[in-house]
């Protein structure tokens, strides 16, 4: 069970149709919802190899729970890390490696889904900074 930060209650495991009821082809994948503060989660699919937690049933979360904000500020971030590894300028470890040295924090928690709003600000600056669009 996981407790929505926002609000402490906890969050209830719900399917796709109810976060993105537009999008059938997430109807079957596991979302974490806190429906009082419209904070939510995806998880991994169920079988999927996580590192340091082993094989997925299905409800392990990607992150941590984002209301509308939060959601809009990680959104930003991937639009600019993702194209950078997408295109094959740079590798996908090689990305969050260099970010994560910047933002001084271990690789295993670079991760966008874990990022609370000032870190997402962090690395926006940075990597604009660093990896200036052409």
């Amino acid at each position: 069970m996981l407790k929505c930060p926002y609000c402490g209650k906890d969050a209830a495991l719900v399917t796709g149709d109810k976060i993105y009821p537009h999008r059938p082809d997430l109807y079957d994948r596991n979302f974490w919802l806190c429906a009082a503060c419209d904070a939510y989660v995806g998880c991994h699919k169920k079988g999927a190899h996580v590192r340091n937690a082993g094989k997925s049933d299905g409800t392990l979360p990607l992150g941590s729970l984002a209301n509308a904000e939060l959601r809009k500020w990680r959104s930003y971030v991937h639009s600019i890390l993702d194209p950078l590894w997408q295109t094959k300028k740079l590798k996908r470890r090689d990305v969050y490696r260099i970010l994560a040295k910047h933002l001084n924090i271990r690789i295993s928690q670079c991760h966008v889904g874990l990022f609370n709003e000032d870190r997402c600000k962090q690395a926006i600056k940075f990597l604009n900074e660093r990896f200036p669009a052409s």
